[in-house]
């Protein structure tokens, strides 16, 4: 099960080349479940923002919400990603400015990250504009690859200053007794991250969010890292710091992101 549709009609070979061949562009990707989406507000605002400052324009909800019920056609649940391009964007062209032209692509649901719990790598790295979900994934890639080849799951990236970011993928939590620390560095808001963060306090979880650097790894006694696929997962050790997992936390945290309505299209 996979479909690829550009403005609203299937993507023709011509349609696929500019986005194959220049990695200049912004997405988002979520679960579809019973035809809504988790958070849908939030990964449309997503698209708003990344649209204005990629391009200079923005994008239309109400067509954007049109086209993805096009693309989802006999399809209540999948997963789906939406991608913003512009093939009048080049090296030799960078400064056009217009709407977008938007991809979306629909597949069968994906299974979450991992089942079992992390082990991630520390690498000294930060994501190009980390605020914006952007194509240029190379890196990302690159270190994840990094890690798997030592034996580890995934990276975690610290910046040149020691703070802790984020997940190749992911966005990362740690926990002290019943307290939800996020760390604040240069990163991506994740949605999910975000849908667990509203609805903590429902969950028994209180939270804050500060700086986290590699030594203060030994004061907490857990850590998850979250995104769109996989609502929370447990880490077992960032580097030689092995952290213990507790189900009951673990099912706290997904207990918050599943607590988020599910909005329809």
């Amino acid at each position: 099960m996979s479909s690829c549709f550009v403005d609203g009609k299937p993507a023709a070979l011509d349609d696929l080349v500019h986005p194959a061949l220049v990695n200049y562009g912004a997405y988002t990707s979520f679960a579809v479940q019973g035809g809504g989406v988790r958070g849908l507000d939030r990964h449309m605002a997503r698209l708003w923002d990344a649209a204005l400052e990629l391009f200079g324009e923005t994008i239309e909800e109400d067509q954007v919400r049109d086209w993805m019920r096009q693309a989802l056609i006999d399809h209540a649940d999948a997963w789906m990603r939406i991608s913003l391009y512009a093939p009048e964007i080049g090296v030799r062209t960078p400064d056009w400015i217009g709407r977008p032209r938007m991809m979306i692509g629909v597949f069968a649901p994906v299974a979450p990250l991992s089942e079992r719990p992390l082990r991630l790598q520390p690498q000294t790295y930060g994501r190009e504009a980390p605020h914006l979900k952007h194509v240029a994934t190379f890196g990302l890639i690159r270190a994840r690859r990094t890690a798997m080849t030592a034996g580890f799951d995934d990276a975690l990236f610290v910046g040149a200053d020691g703070r802790i970011s984020e997940a190749s993928v992911s966005n990362i939590g740690f926990l002290s007794g019943d307290r939800v620390i996020w760390p604040q560095a240069p990163m991506l808001a994740g949605v999910s991250q975000a849908l667990i963060a509203e609805h903590l306090a429902a969950a028994g979880l209180s939270q804050e969010t500060r700086p986290v650097s590699l030594a203060d790894l030994s004061g907490f006694d857990g850590a998850f890292i979250t995104n769109s696929a996989t609502p929370a997962c447990a880490v077992a050790s960032i580097g030689e710091q092995a952290f213990p997992v507790s189900a009951e936390r673990i099912a706290a945290l997904v207990s918050a992101w599943t607590a988020a309505p599910v909005q329809a299209i």
